[in-house]
């Protein structure tokens, strides 16, 4: 579950934190709320943030062979 927590002090300062979403996505997630913010003093990643997606993939090979009884 992708999770966006945000704790804000009484001086005025946000502090964000991004869960659940791999990758460098999480940038783009964030973009639009950190302009609205304001200035970004400092930003640390996570393990999820240099985490790859999972890619499936799935192949089949049937191979059929006919007797000549």
């Amino acid at each position: 579950m992708e999770t966006l927590e945000f704790i804000i002090y009484p001086d005025g300062r946000v502090q964000e934190k991004v869960t659940g979403i791999i990758g460098a996505s999480c940038a783009e997630v964030t973009a639009a709320i950190e302009a609205q913010l304001g200035q970004v003093l400092s930003q640390e990643t996570t393990s999820e943030y240099f985490a790859q997606p999972v890619q499936q993939s799935v192949s089949a090979q049937a191979q059929t062979t006919y007797s000549e009884w």
